[in-house]
């Protein structure tokens, strides 16, 4: 990296700090590492590193961008991003970044400039991948085509140097060079004539090389198209178009025509126009007639973007042949941007003891505009407490002229109006609010003095419930208040864990769900603290109410319904309506109306012989017992409470109607006898299949052994072992085959005396294994689910006679 230094004298002025007069002049390579030191800028300003922290020295430029970054602590001059010299400078022929150097007590400035310097980072780009020419047959050999020429964004060294042709062939070479106003041009040029008839098509690649090291080289094929005639390509009347448009121009004005001619006839003496697809070009500013050649405005143009465009118009006849011109558009600058006020510092709030030249500000303007209209003027209104002071170039200092007061004002509005010389001068307004710093004296402010707050049992976790808000009249960061949980008293033990609140907005969450059957509610202090020095703060109690749901279902206490079978209740068959059965008594745990029971018959053997109360659980005869009823009647009564959604359970109860209890056994002995009778026939029925499928089973295994047997006999073995006898007869005595003999019997007791009856069914031989049991039958099957019901368990079930195994199942108390 070359560093160029120069280093002169400084000059004293009177009413303006001391800027030095020539700038101090570096040079760095683009595409730099940020951090890339450029030079010891402090050393050669000749100041001290320590009086660069001392006096505040920083970096500030015209277009507020910061490419360098000045390390006080070595005085250093480091890049602080990385630089494109394409991108900040574009195809010119140098790149200067100028920039100030600015110190205060005493405000001193030095100019400094640093040369970009280009190194060979692009490659040559050809506007097209591919171009096609059509060239007659009869083309002189050293004829010349045009090409529009790659484009590389490098200078100097870097830009392209050189074209070649691969593969070479014996038709073409290219020339390249330089015309007027150093405009570059890239040509075929044909060595040999043509023949069609010989070679329709030739193609190869033109590459373009760059001088850089290592050189980068761009390619693009060219094809060429053998034509029979057409042997006068287009010419242009100018080789350069220029034209002047203003940047406030409407749009679809005509900028200026071009016009090219050919001295071939019909088809191939008609000239068409269209811009050639260069690399950079602007056309989609501009669009060209085909026909007429006229250039209009497609957009409106801005100075300040781009004050040149330049364009590529190629001229193609109707055979295919072409020329190619330069169009220059130069831009002419109006008064249309109105000047910029950039802030470089800014100090507020400002304390109220601060001294009159205290600086409030540090500012600088500019104006896009060129001439007259780029020149600027600032004014203050209302200069009573505070003054513009000129600093350096288009710098301004806001500074204090009195002594500030915050109880009197403690906000000041100034507006600082830039205007520069055009015609109709254009004006802008940079407002600058200087508060009046402020002490930590007021204490958070809780806008309610309690607050209560609801939330549903079984919440999910991490519910919003509510929040709480403080206000502190305090400015800045003793304004903003933060809440935290806080117990009442310091001894105490930390606030609840299932509450938490939101140290930033005040909200209140349930972090776990709740059970109101165990907590009803809930009491914590919150307390709000500012973020001054020292920090004030505020406390609040907030309660928690928990809200009751339904979610505990009706538990029936009696008749209990853990016992197996159901309890049963004596009525007697001499019973009037009205008569009370017995009583259901359930609890709900939970509160309110979702802890209100209803109480309903679900299911009866005969749902017109009772009647439930809805409220008081009574079960109670609807109408006298007749011969005709059944004397086991089973009910299913179901409790539901008046939650939303409703939960209920059931509860099953059995009913016995007796006229007599020292003689109840007699109907129930014929109730069994016909009942037996009925579930005979269906044992009958099923032992038979089973002996069936049993029999046809053992003929198949007889069978199997036999062939087994015979075959074991001719080849010398023995079929039967002492084991297999025994294992055989265990076998058939697991299958069930061997009869059993079932005896069923009775003890009644009642308060007249003591009976034992005994009831002997006949010896059933093939009764399956799973009916046997003691003391319960076929119909104990039936017994109605104490589980969750539906409303098709309504209906009341057929009435049937009792067998002895359902008298078995008889409980008296």
């Amino acid at each position: 990296m070359a560093i160029a230094r120069q280093v002169l004298c400084l000059s004293a002025f009177l009413s303006l700090p001391h800027a030095r007069a020539e700038p101090i002049r570096y040079s760095v390579a683009e595409e730099g590492e940020s951090g890339s030191v450029v030079a010891n800028v402090a050393e050669d300003a000749g100041l001290a590193p320590a009086q660069l922290s001392a006096r505040r020295a920083r970096l500030a430029s015209e277009d507020g961008r910061q490419h360098f970054r000045l390390d006080r602590g070595t005085g250093r001059l480091v890049v602080a991003e990385r630089l494109d010299r394409e991108e900040l400078c574009g195809q010119s022929a140098t790149c200067t970044l100028p920039f100030e150097l600015l110190l205060a007590n005493p405000l001193q400035f030095f100019r400094v400039e640093v040369a970009v310097e280009d190194i060979n980072d692009h490659s040559p780009v050809f506007p097209e991948e591919q171009v096609t020419f059509k060239i007659p047959e009869t083309s002189d050999p050293g004829s010349r085509f045009p090409l529009e020429g790659a484009r590389d964004l490098d200078v100097g060294s870097n830009s392209i140097q050189a074209y070649s042709i691969a593969p070479q062939n014996e038709y073409f070479s290219v020339s390249f060079g330089s015309r007027i106003k150093g405009k570059k041009y890239v040509e075929l040029v044909l060595e040999k004539p043509l023949d069609r008839e010989e070679e329709g098509e030739v193609g190869f690649s033109l590459i373009a090389v760059d001088g850089g090291s290592p050189p980068r080289s761009g390619t693009t094929q060219i094809r060429i198209v053998v034509l029979d005639v057409n042997d006068n390509a287009p010419v242009f009347t100018q080789e350069l178009y220029v034209g002047q448009v203003l940047e406030n121009v409407a749009e679809g004005s005509v900028v200026l025509s071009v016009e090219a001619t050919d001295r071939d006839a019909g088809p191939n003496g008609e000239v068409s126009y269209r811009f050639s697809q260069a690399v950079g070009q602007s056309h989609s500013a501009f669009a060209i007639d085909p026909v007429t050649g006229e250039v209009r405005l497609t957009k409106p143009l801005d100075f300040e973007a781009a004050e040149t465009h330049e364009l590529s118009v190629r001229a193609t006849d109707g055979g295919g042949l072409s020329a190619i011109c330069k169009v220059l558009v130069e831009v002419v600058d109006v008064n249309d941007n109105a000047p910029e006020v950039v802030v470089s510092s800014f100090s507020s709030p400002l304390p109220e003891n601060a001294l009159p030249g205290t600086v409030v500000a540090l500012f600088t303007v500019r104006d896009r505009d060129a001439g007259a209209n780029g020149k600027i003027s600032c004014a203050l209104e209302d200069p009573l407490l505070f003054s513009l002071r000129p600093a350096y170039k288009n710098y301004y200092e806001l500074v204090t002229v009195s002594t500030l007061d915050r109880e009197e004002t403690a906000r000041y509005i100034l507006a600082v109006t830039a205007a520069d010389a055009g015609s109709p001068p254009l004006t802008t307004t940079q407002t600058f609010t200087v508060d009046i710093s402020d002490v930590n004296d007021n204490v958070p402010v809780f806008n309610q003095t309690s607050y209560t707050m609801y939330v549903r049992e079984n919440n999910v976790p991490t519910v919003l419930v509510g929040a709480v808000s403080a206000q502190d009249a305090d400015e800045g960061p003793n304004a903003k208040v933060t809440y935290s949980l806080a117990p009442a008293h310091p001894a105490e033990r930390p606030p609840c864990s299932c509450i938490s609140v939101n140290s930033e907005n005040g909200q209140v969450f349930v972090l776990r769900p709740l059970d109101y059957e165990q907590v009803r509610h809930i009491e914590v202090l919150v307390s709000a603290s500012d973020a001054g020095t020292p920090p004030l703060s505020a406390n609040v109690t907030v309660r928690l109410v928990v809200v009751d749901e339904n979610d505990n279902a009706p538990l029936v206490l009696y008749p209990s319904q853990d016992s197996s079978p159901a309890s049963s209740e004596l009525v007697p068959k001499s019973s009037e309506a009205g008569y009370l059965v017995t009583k259901v008594v359930a609890v709900d745990a939970d509160s309110g109306q979702n802890s209100w029971l209803s109480y309903h018959l679900l299911r009866a053997t005969d749902p017109g012989l009772f009647a439930v109360g809805a409220q008081s659980g009574e079960v109670r005869l609807r109408r006298p017992v007749t011969e005709r009823d059944a004397v086991k009647q089973k009910l299913v009564i179901l409790v539901r409470d008046n939650g939303q959604p409703p939960l209920s359970a059931t509860a099953a109860l059995s009913a016995l109607l007796l006229s007599d209890f020292s003689d109840v056994h007699l109907p129930h002995s014929s109730l069994a006898t016909e009942d037996e009778s009925g579930s005979l026939t269906t044992y009958l029925i099923i032992s038979l299949v089973f002996v069936s499928v049993l029999f046809l089973a053992s003929m198949a295994a007889f069978i199997a052994r036999k062939v087994c047997k015979s075959k074991e006999l001719k080849g010398g073995h023995v079929l039967y072992g002492t084991g297999n006898l025994q294992s055989g007869l265990a076998d058939a005595a697991a299958a069930g085959t061997l009869p059993h003999a079932y005896c069923y019997e009775i003890s009644l007791t009642t308060g007249s005396g003591n009976s034992e009856f005994k009831f002997l069914k006949p010896i059933l031989p093939s009764l399956p294994p799973q009916h046997c049991g003691m003391g319960r039958g076929a119909d104990d099957e039936q017994e109605f689910s104490r589980g969750p019901v539906t409303m098709e368990d309504v209906a009341p079930d057929n009435p049937g006679t009792l067998a002895v195994e359902q008298f078995n199942s008889f409980s008296f108390n």
